[in-house]
This record gives C-alpha cells, sequence and structure tokens, in this order.
C-alpha cells in the first residue's frame, strides 16, 4: 500500500524550510542526509525532518504541497509547531 505524505525538513540552524512529497519517507530523508538529491535541500543543507503528514494518494500530496508552498513562513511554522513544538528533528527509523 502506498504512503505518500508531504514533510518539511529544515537545516541545522533551523532558517530554512523545504516542503516536498515522497511515498517514502524512510528513503527520502535518507537521501537528503546523505545529500543525494542535488537540489535545494543540497545547497541549503535541509536534512533534518520537522515534519510530515499523509494523505489519501500522490495527487493529495501533489496539491498539498503546493497549498503549503504558498503559505507565509509564519503559517507554516505554526503548522510545525502545532505538533512539534521543540521544532526537534524527528526519528522515522
Amino acid at each position: 500500500m502506498r504512503s505518500d505524505k508531504v514533510c518539511s525538513l529544515t537545516n541545522k540552524i533551523k532558517t530554512v524550510l523545504y516542503i516536498g512529497v515522497t511515498n517514502d519517507l524512510q528513503r527520502r530523508v535518507y537521501e537528503h542526509k546523505n545529500k543525494l538529491i542535488d537540489w535545494f535541500t543540497k545547497k541549503y543543507n535541509c536534512d533534518s525532518l520537522l515534519y510530515y503528514e499523509k494523505t489519501w494518494d500522490i495527487e493529495s500530496a501533489i496539491m498539498r504541497e503546493k497549498e503549503l508552498k504558498w503559505w507565509s513562513r509564519k503559517k507554516k511554522d505554526n503548522m510545525i509547531n502545532s505538533v512539534n513544538k521543540e521544532r526537534k528533528e524527528i526519528d522515522i527509523i
């Protein structure tokens, strides 16, 4: 069964937020931590998972990702803080 998710990662000093979609959260975080994806997260060292949410399917995940990307930083921070107030990295193992 697929498990599509929208996730948010940050850098060590928590100044940058990345919003993305994946169907394998553990693999995706591994790729970011090991700089295997040559894109935004590698450039800004976003490898700490702060937040994720499950969706029904990939289309829902993509729609949610697009919605979150338009949110203000404050609104994204409030969303993350609602489930991860201390903003600690989520361990998904």
